[in-house]
């Protein structure tokens, strides 16, 4: 059993870089889901006609990308700035679901075995008795919305609606998602915060993983604006993460962006802030320079996810992709000897496929640092692999039906 501390005299530093919905297709059960040929990053080079990612595609990723899809065609790519090699591959999602909170705590070392519970898409969505409940204890005279819909198009459709009514706007997703959307002036940042603590309360009989607070500004439909405070209220993982293990063994675990959200706060030590694809990089470039051996640095990079891949826009997932890529040489500079660094994604979003909802797809994964030994470590049968890798890295206890890359 690891002693507290010792975690920190022994190792360097861990950093997971999570590009949220960023699949590479091939996933064996795509069909299942009604997903069958999606693939995002393949896409995107093809409706594009090009993608400039020399960094990634140094360390692995279209090589993992041609492995898990055999479709995939690869393209030669210059101006590579990273040197590090490293250990790259593809992973399948274990987990029933193709969501944020099954990515994210399969990755940790905890797979959901089990199946979400889910809102119905058309109108209305929720049960009259829950919406009944909320509104009762929240002293409100009904909602707005109460369907499925992107977060972005409901505030363009029914934001001034709101501001004139002071109605909530109610929706959902594909997700296991109850979303509530409200102007932080008119009605106000804190009681929107209540009104997602008391849905989060109700929606537990109905095995929902999350209630998502939306805060937006602006004065109409053609300048309203989501902001930087959005807070998840989720579920707690069921199982302990590697996360959990880390803070255990006195290590310490950053969550930047909306990383502690996904954890209910379960084993982060330290929550950070930070949206926008910009922000968030300078933020994690910030805390690893600052952050002590025996830390985990972990960010989402959300954007992918909510800005371009559920909005189906080809040409920002691409430019972000690219504005990635180009720091990327910026993370290998500030990485110390025995340092390691994991990009890797938890599910897709075809921006080219129908709908507007997450994609079954396999995921890659590249892990580098400067005494990592460069190899193909082929098809991974769970996310946990990256959990069991860092796990064994720290020298702590493992987890069950999992392998680690070392």
């Amino acid at each position: 059993m690891e002693l507290m501390g010792d975690i920190m005299k022994k190792t360097g530093k861990v950093v997971i870089l999570m590009l949220d919905s960023f699949g590479i297709g091939g996933a064996s059960d795509a069909a299942k889901f009604g997903d069958e040929g999606a693939n995002t990053l393949k896409h995107i080079i093809e409706k594009r006609g090009f993608l400039k990612i020399p960094n990634m595609t140094f360390l692995g990723l279209q090589r993992a990308a041609q492995a898990s899809d055999g479709s995939f065609r690869t393209e030669k790519q210059e101006n590579t700035q990273i040197t590090l090699p490293s250990k790259y591959g593809f992973m399948r999602e274990k987990s029933h679901g193709k969501d944020t909170s099954s990515g994210h705590w399969e990755m940790a070392g905890v797979p959901v075995l089990f199946n979400w519970g889910y809102f119905k898409p058309e109108y209305p969505s929720f049960p009259k008795e829950l919406i009944d409940n909320i509104c009762k204890e929240a002293k409100l005279d009904g909602i707005l919305g109460n369907k499925a819909a992107s977060g972005t198009e409901i505030i363009k459709e029914l934001g001034e609606e709101h501001i004139k009514t002071g109605k909530p706007i109610c929706y959902t997703s594909a997700d296991s998602v109850f979303q509530i959307a409200a102007h932080e002036e008119s009605f106000g940042l804190e009681k929107l915060y209540n009104l997602c603590e008391i849905a989060f309360k109700y929606v537990k009989p109905y095995n929902i993983a999350r209630v998502i607070a939306r805060p937006f500004v602006g004065t109409a439909a053609d300048n309203f604006t989501r902001t930087k405070n959005r807070h998840d209220y989720s579920v707690k993982p069921p199982a302990p993460t590697i996360l959990d293990k880390i803070k255990n063994a006195g290590g310490n675990v950053i969550g930047i962006g909306k990383i502690s959200d996904i954890y209910a706060g379960q084993g982060i030590t330290k929550k950070v802030k930070a949206s926008g694809l910009e922000e968030l990089f300078n933020t994690t470039l910030a805390e690893i320079k600052t952050a002590e051996k025996g830390s985990l640095v972990f960010t989402n990079f959300v954007d992918f996810d909510m800005v371009w891949g559920h909005r189906r826009d080809i040409e920002g997932y691409a430019t972000g992709l690219e504005y990635f890529d180009k720091r990327l040489p910026e993370i290998q500079n500030v990485l110390e000897d025995d340092d390691i660094v994991f990009i890797t994604a938890d599910h897709g979003c075809d921006p080219t496929y129908k709908g507007t909802d997450h994609t079954r797809e396999n995921v890659p994964v590249m892990m580098f640092g400067k005494k990592v030994l460069g190899q193909f470590i082929g098809g991974r049968d769970t996310y946990a692999d990256i959990a069991q890798t860092i796990a064994a890295y720290f020298d702590l206890e493992g987890f069950a039906n999992a392998k680690s890359f070392l």
